[in-house]
């Protein structure tokens, strides 16, 4: 068959491939892969959040909902993070419920954005941000936080928008962070708010991970500086929901109105059933994230020293379930053909640092969210490809 020829979006043509997915697609077809990548918490969804769902299915709730959400829904999530980050949010109609944070960054993007303005992103950073905001229309500003042990200060902000050749409307800030996992105490974010107060930026605050904190309480910027941010947030990590893809964009009430135009053109509603769950997790589930905590701070306590004493050199994560190490000196600078050779010979993949910035070619990223069982493999397997490397 002939292809039908006629000019593409070149926003879409230029785009480079999600270098994640990417990595996951080149090493699909080698057996007995351990794959520490991806951000899939290991753990099954609660028992109440799935009865909730099987009987929202038998009650034949098969149709459109109001397209922000449940109202329901809307609500509790409001009650939820209002009690647990001491937040002001007042009622429903501070929510949207997208598919997942990656609608929610879009939907984002698409509502504050005008041709050309610039986004400030720390780097390294999740990789699905680069494409929103390139099918936005907007300038990435970059910061390589990688000299700060991967922080963001109000020093780099301000230099960030005094040297920008566009307009800076925004900064991203995604906290604990993916792929660092590291997080800010409240005397760092205090010090940001008065940067991101100071140069008129919304702060769109991605805080998917933040039930995921190990050594300290996480403060939601939500708190500090209300009205500037918009936060996005969801159930995917906190509950193990991946495949339920819930998020939520929460924010000041004409934001949210703006916002929901978006919404609206991108998904329209999200099923029912799935709504009914998620409002069963966020009030008769609403503390399994602490269970799950508990088991990751243990495995990155266990995990740590093994990588050290391969070689690595580590940043602790302070919260999500990520370790990003740079690989043994031994080993040279290239993360992708690091993390290649030790998928085709050692048969464990980690993701390379490059897809998460320029700034951290030298970098894998480890996620613990794997089973015991298979950490302690892939572990057991990699100590036995360095030695017989350096033997």
């Amino acid at each position: 068959m002939k292809d039908f020829i006629q000019p593409l979006n070149p926003i879409v043509t230029g785009m480079e491939m999600d270098g994640l997915t990417l990595f996951q697609e080149s090493v699909r077809g080698i057996p007995d892969l351990i794959k520490l990548t991806y951000g899939e918490p290991g753990f099954n969804v609660a028992e109440p959040i799935k009865d909730a769902i099987i009987e929202s299915v038998q009650d034949n709730n098969s149709h459109y909902v109001e397209s922000r959400g449940i109202v329901e829904l809307r609500q509790a999530a409001v009650n939820y993070f209002n009690q647990r980050y001491d937040l002001a949010y007042e009622d429903a109609d501070n929510v949207i419920v997208t598919a997942g944070v990656s609608e929610a960054i879009n939907v984002v993007f698409d509502t504050i954005l005008n041709d050309g303005e610039g986004v400030i992103v720390p780097e390294p950073a999740y990789p699905p941000y680069f494409a929103a905001l390139a099918l936005a229309r907007g300038r990435k500003i970059s910061i390589n936080t990688r000299p700060n042990k991967f922080k963001l200060t109000a020093a780099m902000i301000d230099e960030a928008v005094d040297n920008a050749r566009v307009p800076v409307k925004a900064v991203l800030f995604n906290y604990p962070s993916n792929p660092s996992g590291v997080t800010y105490s409240r005397a760092e974010l205090e010090e940001l708010a008065e940067a991101f107060v100071r140069n008129r930026l919304w702060v769109i605050s991605d805080e998917l991970y933040s039930q995921l904190t190990y050594d300290q309480e996480h403060v939601s910027m939500a708190s500090i500086i209300p009205n500037q941010v918009i936060m996005i947030t969801g159930l995917s990590k906190s509950h193990a929901m991946t495949g339920y893809r819930i998020g939520f964009v929460i924010g000041q009430k004409k934001l949210i109105e703006q916002a929901s135009k978006v919404h609206d053109t991108l998904t329209f509603s999200l099923p029912k059933v799935l709504q009914d769950g998620a409002l069963t997790a966020l009030t008769s589930a609403a503390n399994v994230a602490e269970e799950m905590r508990d088991i990751y701070k243990r495995r990155r306590d266990w995990l740590i020293p093994k990588l050290t004493e391969m070689g690595f050199k580590i940043t602790n994560p302070e919260g999500a379930f990520y370790i990003f190490a740079q690989i043994p000196a031994d080993f040279g600078n290239d993360g992708n053909g690091f993390a290649m050779q030790l998928a085709q010979e050692a048969h464990v993949a980690l993701v390379p640092g490059s897809a998460f910035s320029k700034f951290t070619a030298d970098y894998v990223r480890i996620s613990y969210a794997a089973s015991d069982e298979d950490l302690q493999e892939a572990v057991a397997r990699m100590e036995q490809y360095f030695a017989a490397k350096r033997d």
